[in-house]
């Protein structure tokens, strides 16, 4: 049964799931001391690292098949308070702010231990660095029943740590900083301080980005796991479900990582920390995290650690709690949901049987493992240690201990047994069998059918210069037995489209992604809906979930605009838009950051032939000119010519209206092409030179809709087109072959 403390505390600590949340908004003092008249805050200045040194103690480690800790930073033991440090000052609101600058001289970035963490209700406590990334607020609800608190890395060798205090509650707060991190290696891309490149994916380049397709089958168990930073190392961990199915926040990670390191309040658990594009890997924010745990379990004969987080993630996570098997079974194939060397999140899978080996020593202790003898996509490294193995139904069975598998030799990786772990952290997961599927906190309760559609991908927000998509929808199943029938039918801007049969096998919570076919569309704004009907050929139990929608804009023929901004020294206030005259956001951009002398910025857009409105912002109001600093934005086409020149004198928000126009465009057989005559009332008259090439033609609507389409074949002298079935207004008649394109502008009018 279950441990009954565990549910009592439930109810004390996680009566709010919303304070699980590791910061929340807002914005410090400091980070513009100059606009508000703050002087100079005081400075630390830590000593340098041999960096060398570490990077080669490092790859010993690594070379031994000791696969975590992965570290990445070295750990200065610090004595900064409140009292001892820093520099206070009051604002005109009464607001007490004290702040310190740490400087770590070569530093990549700078992450925070903290030994005495009370924060007053109303206090507020923010990081942030030079270039204006802020950190936070954190509060008393950031790490609910613990009195440690850690960060994770941010970037620069100077962080301002920022207290905030208002006046009637002077004196209550406490801090003490008690390590300082000096980030030696970059957490998924950049160049480490020995000057080696590492960009995201650089983990090894077998490794496979869990939003590839891969991952497809896996996307539940993909939201249970962590990236665990503890200090200055990182490791990998998994949410764990119990038989009350209850989200209470059980986590699994491996005994190496944890053992001996006391500071578990302080250490900061990162969820959908995941490339959000397949190829090439892309970063993402790490502003998903949970601070603080306490230790249930550390058993080095399986190289276990079970863990009970400080909070419940909160459900904008989207958190999924894994399923486990304890029957010991050996599997028929395996998968591994990871953060290899501190990188972003990935996927391993090998079709080979493991199979058991008992009292293994790598380096870390001996262990009774499951062996994999290789893995047939994807790899492990250094920071996997503790990542979860799952059997083929989706179960947890162990979690990383150790091995020589690598992208240049992917064999002999090993997991700690879950099966002889659980009968040591049974009083807390409970009994109720071999085996435990995975709990979705989310998930509607179970209906006899029930067939759901939850997103549509692979369609661009903007569509540039095509007039097709290629939607991809996912479906799940959120009955209580398999579907293995439903219809999939589509609808765009509210008219009938089409519908396919899908034919397959999906378990209860599980979900399948399937693509549409191919949908061709005319330039402008669209709404595609997706929905489920029939499943297994019956009525669905619940209707309401069974649809979804996007908005999209096709710009067909797309034309490339140029937004330039002459930033000031404060990039992280200004934000910008384009929208459509029916108030379509198109584009968006910024914030950007901080830089002493301001900087350039040229955002590439793909807009069509229409009228847009560009709306500039400014957080603080003071526009981006003059103060601090000549800043200047303009619109441009790829030619250099200015759509528009915007005022940056502004206060907070300035929109101005631009058109696009037929600039861009290769017309090199445009000599060539006459029409007369123009205006004209619908017919007209189009000429070739002598011996032209046979080309395609069409005309096309300010909207770049085609109206007409029509031949020229080869040694056509003169051709008549009839529009008389058209609307007065502005078209472009366009000329395609032989790689070359001519545009001509028309005009019918009546």
């Amino acid at each position: 049964m279950l441990k009954k403390f565990t549910l009592s505390a439930l109810v004390l600590a996680f009566a709010v799931p919303s304070y699980a949340q590791l910061s929340f908004g807002g914005q410090p003092y400091g980070d513009k001391a100059e606009k508000r008249g703050m002087p100079a805050a005081a400075a630390v200045h830590l000593p340098a690292v041999d960096v060398a040194t570490l990077m080669q103690e490092d790859a010993a480690r690594a070379a031994q098949g000791i696969k975590g800790p992965f570290r990445f930073g070295f750990e200065h033991l610090t004595d900064y308070t409140l009292a001892n440090s820093g520099s206070w000052f009051t604002m005109p609101n009464g607001d007490r702010v004290w702040r310190l600058i740490l400087h770590c001289p070569g530093a990549l970035g700078i992450n925070l231990q903290m030994s005495n963490f009370v924060i007053p209700e109303g206090a507020r406590l923010f990081l942030y660095n030079a270039e204006g990334t802020v950190r936070g607020a954190f509060t008393a609800k950031s790490n609910p029943g613990h009195t440690e608190f850690g960060t994770a890395p941010l970037k620069g060798d100077a962080i301002t740590v920022e207290y905030i205090e208002p006046a009637a509650l002077a004196g209550q707060g406490q801090l003490t900083i008690s390590g300082v991190v000096h980030e030696y290696r970059v957490l998924g891309g950049g160049m480490n301080a020995d000057g080696s490149n590492r960009g995201y994916g650089d983990s090894g380049s077998c490794n496979v980005n869990t939003v590839c397709p891969e991952g497809d089958l896996w996307r539940d168990e993909i939201r249970s796991v962590a990236h665990v930073i503890l200090g200055g190392g990182v490791c990998t961990g998994t949410l764990l479900n119990n038989c009350a199915n209850d989200s209470t926040p059980y986590f699994l990670t491996a005994n190496h990582c944890t053992e001996g390191n006391e500071t578990n309040a302080s250490w900061v658990f990162v969820f959908n920390w995941e490339s959000p594009v397949c190829d090439p890997t892309e970063n993402a924010p790490m502003d998903h995290s949970i601070t603080g745990c306490d230790k249930l379990l550390e058993n080095s004969p399986t190289d276990a650690a079970f863990l009970l987080l400080s909070s419940i993630p909160p459900m904008d996570y989207i958190p999924y709690y894994s399923g486990w098997d304890k029957s010991g079974t050996p599997p028929d194939s395996v998968h591994c949901i990871h953060h290899p060397s501190g990188d972003i999140k990935k996927i391993s899978s090998s079709h080979a049987a493991p199979f058991d080996q008992q009292n293994l020593d790598v380096g870390n202790g001996p262990a009774d493992c499951w062996h994999i003898p290789e893995w047939n996509s994807g790899t492990t490294e250094p920071g996997s240690s503790g990542s979860g193995l799952w059997d083929q139904n989706h179960r947890i069975i162990g979690q990383l201990y150790g091995g020589q598998a690598s992208c240049s030799n992917n064999v002999n990786d090993y997991f700690g047994r879950f099966d002889l772990t659980y009968p040591l952290i049974e009083e807390w997961l409970g009994a109720c069998g071999d085996t435990l599927n995975g709990f979705d906190p989310d998930a509607y309760i179970p209906v006899p059918l029930d067939a759901s559609i939850t997103s549509i991908a692979n369609v661009p927000h903007t569509v540039c210069d095509a007039d097709s998509i290629l939607p991809v929808v996912t479906m799940k199943n959120n009955g209580e037995g398999d579907i293995t029938y439903a219809t999939i039918n589509f609808t765009v801007d509210g008219i009938a489209t089409g519908s396919i049969p899908w034919y397959g096998v999906i378990q209860p919570l599980q979900t399948v992604n399937i693509p549409l076919p191919v949908m061709h569309l005319a330039a402008g704004v669209h709404e595609l809906k997706v929905f489920s009907s029939s499943p297994n050929l019956e009525f669905d139990t619940n209707p309401l979930n069974d649809a979804d929608s996007l908005l999209f804009m096709v710009n067909n023929p797309g034309i490339e605009a140029i937004v330039h901004l002459e930033l000031d020294r404060f990039g992280t206030e200004t934000t910008w838009s384009i929208e459509t005259q029916d108030g379509f956001t198109a584009f968006t951009g910024g914030p950007y950051v901080n830089s002493p002398d301001g900087y350039t910025v040229d955002e590439h857009v793909c807009l069509t032939h229409d009228c847009y409105v560009f709306t500039i912002n400014d957080a603080v109001g003071d526009g981006i000119c003059c103060d601090y600093g000549e800043g200047a934005f303009q619109i441009q086409d790829t030619t250099g010519a200015v759509l528009l020149d915007g005022y940056p004198e502004f206060e907070f928000s300035q929109s101005s209206p631009f058109c696009m126009n037929w600039v861009g465009v290769e017309e090199a057989v445009s000599a060539d092409m006459r029409i007369w005559p123009n205006p004209n009332i619908g017919v007209f008259n189009v000429a070739f030179g002598d011996g032209a090439a046979p080309r395609s033609l069409s005309v096309r609507d300010a909207l770049g809709r085609v109206v007409w389409t029509g031949n020229a074949p080869l040694g056509t002298g003169r051709l008549q087109v009839d529009l008389r079935n058209v609307s007065n207004g502005a078209y472009v008649l366009v000329a395609e072959g032989n790689g070359q394109r001519a545009v001509q502008r028309l005009v019918v009018q009546r």
